[in-house]
């Protein structure tokens, strides 16, 4: 039933194109199967379908950018076989996550200053580093931070995982890891031709927690000292109530 669904969008985007009245038509159409992605207890990831036409050959890139937040990188040294915290960087205005699909790799889409200018690709990602005194540069606390966002699912690109359909539909998967924080997410999809860019769209994505997680969470980033409190006092209910059962038995 969910591919049914998701095939008649994409017949539906490539028919809206096609009988639009000549000049009228936009060179790129593009939509995601669903704008919001609920976290419950039990969420284990989630997939949205993103698909779309266009009005001929060309290149498709999306890119899909999380909420910009400050992040604190440490670097750990051995000091007499123990290893301790020898200097940190602050990281402003990273995206807490960044992933990008693409017909074909981006070097042979665009060249490396269009590229810059939009931050499409990790390389061409825009961030500030504030570093210690001691500490490594400032290109190597920004590879680290690609690495350890790789490593954990955020960040990543993705060639070839845009399916084209003769020359007009196209279609990708993205996929949401189960760590993905909450907020705002911006979906941007671009049509490249002869290295430069045609037609652009944006289209928003939410990720929010709904159920009694999503109450419990926001209680406790409210009310932070009354939920620490409760949870003290529920630790040692359980723990007396244990005591008794086992006296008992």
């Amino acid at each position: 039933m969910r591919g049914a669904r998701r095939l008649l969008a994409l017949l539906g985007v490539g028919l809206s194109l096609s009988l639009a009245p000549a000049g009228a038509a936009e060179p790129l159409v593009a939509d995601l199967s669903n704008h919001l992605v609920a976290i419950t207890t039990g969420f284990s990831g989630a997939s949205v379908l993103l698909f779309g036409a266009v009005d001929g050959p060309g290149d498709v890139v999306v890119v899909v950018r999380g909420p910009p937040t400050p992040q604190l990188l440490r670097r750990k040294e051995a000091v007499m076989g123990i290893w301790i915290n020898r200097d940190h960087a602050e990281i402003d205005d990273a995206p807490v996550f960044y992933h990008v699909a693409s017909t074909r790799p981006l070097s042979e889409i665009a060249g490396p200053a269009l590229l810059d200018r939009q931050q499409i690709g990790l390389d061409h990602l825009h961030f500030s580093v504030r570093g210690g005194d001691h500490g490594p540069g400032d290109a190597a606390w920004r590879a680290a931070l690609l690495r350890l966002q790789r490593q954990t699912g955020l960040y990543g690109d993705q060639t070839g995982r845009i399916s084209m359909m003769g020359q007009e539909l196209f279609r990708t998967q993205l996929d949401l890891p189960v760590n993905i924080p909450t907020g705002s997410y911006q979906v941007e999809v671009y049509l490249f031709r002869h290295g430069d860019i045609v037609s652009a769209q944006t289209t928003p994505l939410i990720i929010g927690k709904i159920g009694v997680g999503a109450t419990v969470y926001d209680f406790a980033n409210r009310h932070a000292l009354l939920y620490g409190l409760l949870a003290v006092l529920l630790a040692v209910a359980a723990g007396w109530l244990a005591a008794v059962a086992f006296k008992k038995a």
